[in-house]
């Protein structure tokens, strides 16, 4: 296993390139470094893949059929200049030291993890997208495509607190719900208009009573507008739902529900846009991956590996929704994703990669039974 001295040489590279997901031309310059990294480590240039402007990277390891995907991303929330406010550096030695810098937990640190992890592999996939933090717009297809060639997938998103796996995330729906009403003069004759705003009260209350607290499913109505001036009856509006599900049974009976709303005033119309984002990864499709992770770690000498559900969405969602059992949250331990505060705590990191290198080989020895984590997912 390499020292922690290489880990973070590579890290600090990867760090060392701001790579936001909305600049394209920073997410290409990101991508020359992650490639230069990886073929140091990994012995060959990657595949670069530009789909939509958006750059990712593919690397396939050996020459038989790939088994084991290894998954993350390049790019970050982070805005060109973050490295003059927050420099990429190592504090806190007496506490085994952290490692700071934009991106470093969310993912840079966990690219490096994997490169060191798949080194010498024959069978492995490495797969590093250039938009996760957008929702993979451009390369979910090429996640789900690359997921289903394999017999696993492990994605290298940070540890949950504690370090411990991400064996469940919700799955997430997105919506947009307009409201169509008809314009009046506010003070002259408010009878002769459909208020848009109060239809949308109605809908706004219709749409978050669909949540289940019991089932772990959240409907959040955010942002929402109405109307343009403040003396016409509002002819038009619309609000944005969050949606976050454990199953795919709830994803689906929230979908139901939201395409049947139907106006409660007299003249008014309600359009609905939008649908299911990303499936949930459910405990069934981690199950078989968890179980060997957390064998590995206790012949290894490693501390116990616990596992936890999270709400946040990752593309092991969508490694999941089309039945390739997933384990999520292989990556660094740390905290402060996307804050001020983000950081990597160094003690875990050497062991972590260890642990991730002897998932890879065990998976690539002895496959995973598929059919697991396939009976949620999606045809």
């Amino acid at each position: 296993m390499d020292h922690l001295e290489e880990l973070l040489a590579d890290a600090r590279e990867l760090i060392g390139c701001e790579s936001p997901s909305t600049d394209l031309a920073a997410v290409a310059r990101s991508a020359d470094v992650v490639a230069r990294v990886g073929e140091r480590r990994l012995g060959r240039a990657p595949e670069r893949i530009v789909l939509d402007g958006r750059t990712h990277l593919r690397w396939r390891l050996g020459e038989g059929p790939s088994r084991v995907l290894l998954l993350g991303h390049h790019d970050t929330v982070w805005p060109i200049g973050s490295l003059g406010t927050h420099p990429c550096a190592v504090t806190d030695a007496a506490e085994g030291g952290v490692l700071r810098g934009p991106g470093c937990l969310d993912m840079k640190v966990g690219l490096a993890m994997a490169f060191h992890a798949a080194a010498g592999q024959d069978g492995v996939t490495l797969l590093v997208t250039g938009d996760e933090e957008l929702g993979s717009p451009s390369s979910r297809g090429l996640v789900e495509e690359e997921a289903r060639a394999a017999g696993a997938a492990l994605v290298l998103e940070a540890a949950a607190d504690g370090g411990a796996l991400k064996s469940e995330r919700k799955g997430v729906s997105l919506y947009d719900v307009r409201l169509l009403g008809r314009a009046a003069h506010a003070g002259l004759e408010p009878e002769r208009g459909v208020n848009a705003t109060l239809e949308l009260a109605h809908q706004a209350l219709a749409v978050a009573a669909l949540a289940d607290p019991a089932a772990g499913t959240t409907v959040t109505p955010t942002a929402a507008r109405s109307g343009q001036t403040t003396n016409t009856v509002p002819a038009e509006g619309s609000f944005a739902v969050d949606v976050r599900v454990r199953s795919l049974a709830e994803q689906q009976r929230v979908d139901d529900a939201v395409r049947a709303l139907r106006p409660v005033l007299d003249g008014a119309a309600v359009e609905v846009h939008g649908g299911p984002n990303r499936p949930p990864l459910e405990a069934s499709s981690s199950a078989a991956l968890l179980e060997r992770a957390q064998g590995l770690a206790a012949r290894l000498g490693l501390p116990p590996l616990e596992a936890t559900a999270v709400g946040g969405a990752s593309d092991g969602n969508f490694t999941a929704g089309v039945g390739t059992p997933t384990l999520d949250g292989l990556g660094a331990v740390g905290g402060g994703a996307h804050a001020d505060h983000e950081h990597v705590l160094l003690a875990p990191l050497v062991g972590r990669t260890t642990l991730l290198r002897a998932l890879v080989e065990d998976l690539l020895a002895v496959p995973t039974n598929r059919a697991r984590a396939t009976c949620g997912a999606r045809p």
